[in-house]
């Protein structure tokens, strides 16, 4: 009977583990917004390929995107090259991992760099800062995540510079503008 009651307790553990009790906000998909496969971070692994750094220009200037055209961001919490984004945090802000030596077009190649997160993924840095994905980009060229204030700081697009954007687009130049309405929590 001892051995049913402990196996029990074990199964109903589990279902509120995987269930994620006890986490709140919202969170993204089970899948980046390209359709690749993710990690338990939340990262895009795009069938394990190496990750791209290149340039876009948009209404805030010229940015850090993937190799999809998508926004990279940096998270003011973090501290060098420690990601400080973990759990539920990562499926709102998936990283920027890779599986070799990021490839980069258009930006210093020297500033491009990686860092071993938590999980013992390898997440893409620039300048020192770790990126990240926002899950409401759905598309190349959006900017969604700019100037967002959750998980303890803000979050900001990246300049070629390696330094955070702090400013935001004009509603008459970005398309997306206003549409996450910029400073919420998630």
């Amino acid at each position: 009977m001892n051995r049913f009651i402990t196996l029990t307790v074990g199964v109903i553990a589990a279902v509120a583990t995987a269930s994620g009790c006890g986490s709140s906000g919202t969170t993204a998909p089970s899948t980046a917004s390209t359709g690749a496969p993710t990690t338990a971070a939340g990262s895009a692994t795009a069938g394990g390929s190496t990750a791209t750094v290149k340039t876009a220009d948009t209404p805030l200037g010229p940015i850090l995107v993937d190799g999809s055209g998508r926004t990279l961001y940096l998270f003011k919490a973090d501290t060098g090259t420690i990601s400080t984004c973990n759990g539920t945090c990562t499926q709102n802000w998936p990283p920027q991992t890779t599986t070799g030596t990021p490839q980069s077009s258009g930006v210093t190649a020297s500033l491009v760099g990686t860092t071993t997160r938590s999980d013992n993924s390898t997440q893409v840095t620039y300048n020192g800062h770790p990126l990240y994905h926002f899950f409401k980009d759905t598309k190349p060229g959006e900017t969604n995540g700019q100037g967002v204030n959750a998980f303890g700081a803000s979050w900001y697009v990246v300049s070629p510079s390696g330094d955070a954007i702090t400013s935001t687009a004009s509603a008459s130049a970005s398309p997306s503008a206003g549409s996450t309405g910029g400073g919420g929590s998630y």
